[in-house]
């Protein structure tokens, strides 16, 4: 073939290519422009002709959830942002405008995806019939039978937790809540799902996985915050990108561990398991032998994915829910007297060692105040759908293919709903008061079909080492220490929430610190 045939073919191929790519562009800018010209029937604030929104939220801090508050109180319903010149959103506040989206088994966001290397295709990111499929799998771990031996597990932890903050007392020592609270939590779901037994909460925050944890989750919500580290190959050649794989090796690694140990453990048990019975089966053993309809187990691929993200969900979520129910509880020593009273009139002399299940539904009050700490500091302030189909909301529809925030902590504070919405108010759950709130009104673990699979699991631990703690102690703010919301994947303080304890005997509801 000689030269001139070479060139040839290739300005024909480029004439090709260039017409090809000429017809994709017109495509998306016809499918964008029609797109954009039904999502600008919802309300929004002005955008910047590039940054769109994002110059409204400059941080995921104090400030950035006051502006969520003033758009849910200037819209109510739903309203548009922009993620710079071309990426949409539509944010819903309401429950009339959330309801027909969660009753849909929607896929998650688009934005989730950056989750991916660290939680995989675990039950928090799967979407459709892989999604439902591990759905049933797993929902028998979450029985009431199962649940039930891990209250023993909890209540140990519990007297662990105890025992630290004691020594704080000793020392008249204020302590950091998150920190100890936090290990508490992974101390339980290692015990309960894994049978997993480490000193975690000696350790400390020290631990080389909650630290790992904490970066990772800090590194995702600076690049949820910055669409041009949305793109792989950007994020990877970043310090934070390095940052984010090593931490990602580190908790594989620790998952991976975990799944070896229990494969070699239940080799072993098999021999022995219809002379001698076997332990309680937990979370990882039916991970292990789920089988469904067609007899097929889950990959090692799809364990591991579980195995993370129930490490990370059940661990950081819960501690974070804890951390802020306390803090609420401090800041109002009126209302912790009266969980305190609550608490000896169930106990009655008797001792705290072991809480029962039938315990833990005797404690209407207490149960109030976490409902409304949970609609307070809304723990996950916001998730992501991406609709897979056209879909009416009111008097509007949102596009198919459009990204869709379902902003949790702006229908938790919705004024319409919520009277003084910044306020600590329990008796907003109150048997008279709880049938007036519309059931998408108050969605602290989503709802619908994607809702959180292991909520009664969290209840349970959560009413465990509260009853455990104010049974045997009075809590007090420090009050030089400021405590300042900071928003990510979970609802943190930016710099800790400090407080200091005292030994309390039943029967005592003074404020000891007077």
């Amino acid at each position: 073939m000689d030269a001139s045939s070479m060139l040839m073919i290739l300005a024909i191929g480029t004439v090709i290519i260039s017409i090809y790519c000429s017809i994709k562009i017109a495509a998306y800018i016809y499918r964008f422009r029609k797109k954009s010209a039904i999502l600008k029937e919802f309300p929004y604030d002005p955008p910047h002709w590039f940054w769109g929104h994002l110059l409204y939220f400059p941080a995921p801090d104090e400030a950035c959830l006051k502006t969520k508050r003033d758009r849910t109180a200037r819209y109510n319903d739903f309203c548009l942002g922009w993620f710079g010149p071309i990426l949409a959103d539509i944010s819903v506040t309401s429950p009339e405008s959330v309801k027909p989206i969660l009753k849909t088994s929607m896929p998650k966001g688009k934005l989730y995806r950056l989750l991916k290397p660290w939680l995989g295709d675990g039950l928090l990111l799967s979407t459709g019939e892989k999604w439902a499929r591990n759905r049933r799998l797993l929902t028998p771990a979450f029985h009431f039978e199962i649940l039930k031996p891990y209250l023993i597990i909890k209540n140990k932890a519990a007297d662990i937790c105890c025992s630290k903050i004691s020594k704080f007392v000793e020392k008249d020592e204020y302590f950091e809540v998150f920190s100890l609270i936090t290990m508490f939590t992974l101390d339980v779901i290692l015990k309960c799902a894994f049978s997993y037994n480490t000193n975690c909460q000696e350790i400390g925050t020290n631990h080389p996985y909650v630290q790992a944890v904490h970066e990772l989750s800090r590194i995702l919500t600076l690049r949820f915050m910055k669409p041009w580290l949305h793109f792989d190959w950007v994020f990877n050649l970043t310090k934070l990108g390095k940052d984010f794989k090593k931490h990602c090796d580190y908790v594989h690694n620790v998952a991976e561990e975990i799944i070896s140990k229990r494969r070699e453990v239940l080799q072993k048990e098999a021999p022995k398991a219809k002379s001698q019975g076997k332990r309680y089966t937990d979370f990882l053993d039916i991970l292990l032998m789920a089988r469904d309809e067609n007899g097929v187990g889950l990959t090692d691929e799809e364990i591991r994915a579980e195995v993370d993200t129930f490490l990370f969900e059940g661990h950081d979520t819960t501690g974070s829910a804890l951390s802020w129910t306390l803090f609420s509880l401090a800041q109002h020593p009126k209302i912790q007297s009266q969980v305190q009273r609550e608490i000896d009139e169930l106990l009655s002399g008797r001792m705290i060692d072991d809480l029962m299940a039938i315990d833990l539904n005797l404690l209407p009050y207490l149960t109030m105040c976490i409902k409304e700490s949970l609609r307070l500091h809304s723990i996950i302030s916001f998730i992501i759908r991406h609709t897979d189909q056209d879909i009416k909301v009111l008097n509007k529809t949102i596009p198919k293919d459009t990204m869709t925030t379902i902003l949790i902590y702006g229908i938790h504070h919705n004024p319409t709903l919520w009277e003084d919405s910044l306020k600590f108010q329990p008796e907003r759950f109150s048997p008279e008061n709880i049938d007036k709130i519309n059931p998408f009104a108050y969605i602290p673990f989503s709802a619908g079909p994607r809702n959180c699979i292991g909520q009664n699991f969290a209840l349970h631990e959560i009413k465990v080492l509260l009853v455990k703690i104010l049974n045997r102690f009075h809590l007090k703010l420090d009050p030089n220490h400021d405590v300042r919301k900071i928003e990510g994947l979970v609802m943190k303080a930016e710099h800790g929430i400090k407080m200091k304890a005292k030994p309390r005997i039943p029967g005592q509801y003074i404020n000891v610190f007077d």
